[in-house]
């Protein structure tokens, strides 16, 4: 057999599952295998379930809660398949976690089961790696395409000597890299280089001329990737990779029976994003310039004339969602974009094998087509499409958007297709029900389905136990712990749903604290009934609090209160580097963290250094939003709710990632508080986002509230 180099060591000879080991016994030999290791009731429910999926080919969502174990509940399972094995995850950091210590320890852990040691790779866009053509001739010959802007306002031209010359040296740090790295990965570079260095070593697939005609093919470190991949037990992926492998024809992923999606909640978001496409000045300057070698004067010319165009008419429209079509300026623009793109396109003609430079060539006509392709989308104004300008708040950028409105049909044609699904999060059942993440996802809605223990607990919680004081330093509701693996899954068309629910027991470890007397939140930034609140709250623990807030304004707002009221020592997000934030919040026992969305999901700060969370309003998309604005105003037009079928569900999704920063382990108690009434006091949607986050010990009291935080700070 051919030899493959996998991420598990040197390479070895590519052998095929041996032996009839089934996902319980392979799950137990993993657990086992962690130092006072154990499986958990939700994690063995969940692989048995994945197990049978695999033997039905049904697909099947699943949510796990923290704590769960879901990687090695759909790793285990994933070892008996035939053939590779596909796990995608939202993020490289998760990519990285489950390569770099999930794997490992599951291989070393199943080899005497298996009687082989499996093998697994990671699977990266071209752009993640080193590429040999760009490095070897781009760099010197085209300055304006790598170490360089070009002047643009804002920027005060192009990059100073001192600065250029700093990006040289880094150039000249990949070259030597290049003679030593097995993989050419960027993650692999120590220490890094800025993304400008980056961009002009590297090659973004859609300009790649492509193994067979370039020079450096058979060295090409993103082809050896994708060979690993072929050859490997499991392959793992990014959301964004999946989506761009099915918007291209399925040819990118190698082959495979059964595709595992990981933080499923945000494949949808992904798809939309790989399906979004944009038109900005300075990319058609980039491009003509790239281009003009291989052009006329007089075409190279009506490229910028479209450029220029585009630059007026950005500047005369006013940003958001464009709900009348086109400006005539803007329209104007693209169709000289679109006229130019293709004279351009036919002068330069097909790549050939005995071209002089096809790796620039390829360069040239791949964004010439892009830009083509966007503006002939925009032209066309199609009803399932959603376009928009958008200016940031720093003027340094504009640009023409356009993205699908939905992309459940993509989803529906092209995720499930030849393969079994499993998509597992600790979000999926939205309101205690799956169907609404189902819809996202192209699948059908399944009949009503009895609701999950997690839902049931934050129901019983909410009516029977509201006001209750704490019996505990933090408090514990009446009534026993949530059960895990009881509830029957839910069916659809060719699908099952299950929700495991979570070891943590939330009604005892922490409280979900609304606070129902303030006023309505209705200005932007941070009420000062609400901040007084904060105030209090920080005040009776003592800091150890993370802030999430719903607006940069807010987060400042509440950071320069609590600096100014105490001697508290507040971390804010974009003060410094996040990762250098959250571990200075970790280590400092009183800091208090507060930033924007990005901390909603990202944080992981398991321990008494996060016993308090903060939630200044509930997450709903701003008004602003162009793709949720649209696909709320479709709804509206169809004779529905948009906001009951569009924001309330992404305010759910946010709202429970949120909540979820402060139970991380089986020892953590704290608070949650949302200064938000309308939680306790909206009638339509306040119970279902209740009934999508974790079943914490629910109150409306400030006093209970305040009282439990005092007892955690003497504790």
């Amino acid at each position: 057999m051919t030899p493959s180099r996998t991420a598990t060591g040197p390479a070895v000879p590519k052998k095929r599952r041996s032996g009839r080991a089934g996902a319980g016994e392979l799950l137990t030999a993993a657990v086992g295998a962690v130092p006072g290791g154990a499986a958990r009731p939700g994690q063995q429910q969940m692989a048995e379930a994945i197990e049978r999926s695999i033997a039905s080919g049904e697909h099947l969502l699943v949510q796990a809660g923290t704590g769960t174990g879901k990687s090695l509940a759909y790793l285990a399972p994933a070892l008996t398949v035939d053939g590779p094995v596909v796990v995608s995850t939202a993020t490289l950091a998760l990519q990285s976690q489950l390569v770099e210590h999930d794997l490992p320890r599951l291989a070393d852990a199943v080899e005497p089961v298996l009687g082989r040691r499996p093998t697994f790779a990671v699977l990266k866009g071209r752009h993640h790696y080193l590429c040999l053509a760009r490095l070897d001739s781009s760099v010197e010959d085209e300055p304006d395409d790598a170490l360089f802007d070009a002047p643009r306002p804002g920027n005060g031209g192009t990059k100073w000597l001192g600065e250029a010359g700093r990006l040289g040296k880094q150039v000249q740090r990949l070259r030597d890299w290049a003679e030593e790295t097995a993989t050419g990965d960027r993650d692999e570079l120590d220490p890094g280089v800025d993304d400008q260095v980056w961009r002009s070593v590297s090659m973004p697939a859609r300009e790649c001329v492509g193994a067979s005609r370039c020079p450096f093919g058979q060295e090409c470190f993103a082809e050896a990737s994708r060979a690993r991949a072929r050859e490997a037990d499991i392959v793992v992926t990014n959301h964004s990779l999946l989506a761009v492998d099915m918007l291209a024809g399925r040819h990118i992923v190698p082959p495979h029976k059964l595709l595992v999606v990981d933080e499923a909640h945000e494949l949808a978001d992904r798809v939309s994003s790989a399906a979004q496409a944009e038109l900005v000045p300075e990319l058609i300057d980039r491009s003509t310039r790239r281009a003009r070698p291989m052009l006329r004067p007089d075409l190279a010319e009506r490229l910028t004339e479209a450029g220029d165009a585009l630059a007026v008419g950005l500047a005369e429209a006013p940003a958001g969602r464009l709900t009348a079509g086109l400006p005539p300026a803007l329209r104007e623009a693209c169709t000289l974009l679109d006229s130019a793109t293709r004279a351009a396109l036919e002068a330069i003609g097909d790549v050939k094998s005995d071209d002089p430079d096809p790796v620039r060539k390829q360069q040239a006509k791949a964004v010439l087509d892009e830009l083509s392709t966007t503006a002939q989308r925009l032209l066309e104004e199609a009803d399932h499409d959603v376009a928009w300008v958008e200016k940031p708040d720093n003027g340094s950028r504009r640009a023409l958007v356009v993205a699908p409105l939905s992309v459940a049909g993509t989803l529906a044609t092209h995720l499930y297709d030849e393969r079994t699904v499993v998509a597992t999060s600790a979000t999926l059942a939205l309101g205690g029900r799956f169907d609404t993440v189902a819809r996202a996802l192209g699948l059908d809605a399944p009949p009503p389905a009895p609701p999950s223990p997690a839902a049931a607990a934050v129901a019983t919680a909410a009516t029977a136990a509201a006001g209750r004081p704490p019996v505990t330093p933090v408090a514990a509701a009446e009534g026993s712990r949530a059960s895990i693996g009881t509830v029957p899954a839910t069916e659809g068309p060719g699908w099952s749903s299950l929700d495991v629910g979570s070891p943590f027991d939330y009604a005892r470890q922490g409280i979900l604290y609304v606070a129902a007397h303030l006023p309505r939140p209705s200005v932007s930034g941070l009420p000062g009934p609400a901040g007084e609140e904060l105030l209090a709250l920080v005040g009776a623990l003592g800091g150890r609090t993370l802030g999430l807030f719903s607006s940069r304004r807010a987060a400042q707002q509440a950071a320069e209160l609590v600096r100014a009221r105490t001697d508290l020592p507040v971390l804010l997000q974009g003060e410094e580097a996040l990762p250098l934030l959250v571990r200075r919040f970790r280590e400092v026992r009183e800091s208090c963290l507060f930033g924007v969305m990005s901390l909603w999901q990202g944080v992981d700060v398991p321990g008494d250094a996060c016993q308090l969370v903060v939630i200044d309003r509930l997450p709903f998309p701003r008004p602003d939003e162009p793709l949720a604005a649209a696909r709320a105003a479709a709804v509206d037009a169809g004779g529905g709710s948009g906001f009951a079928a569009v924001s309330v569900p992404i305010a759910a999704v946010r709202l429970a990632q949120g909540v979820g920063r402060l139970i991380r382990a089986t020892g953590d108690r704290g608070v949650v508080a949302v200064l938000d009434s309308r939680l306790e006091t909206a009638r339509g949607y306040g119970p279902f986002l209740r009934r999508s986050l974790p079943p914490f010990w629910y109150t409306t009291r400030p006093e209970v509230a305040r009282g439990a935080l005092e007892r955690l700070a003497k504790s």
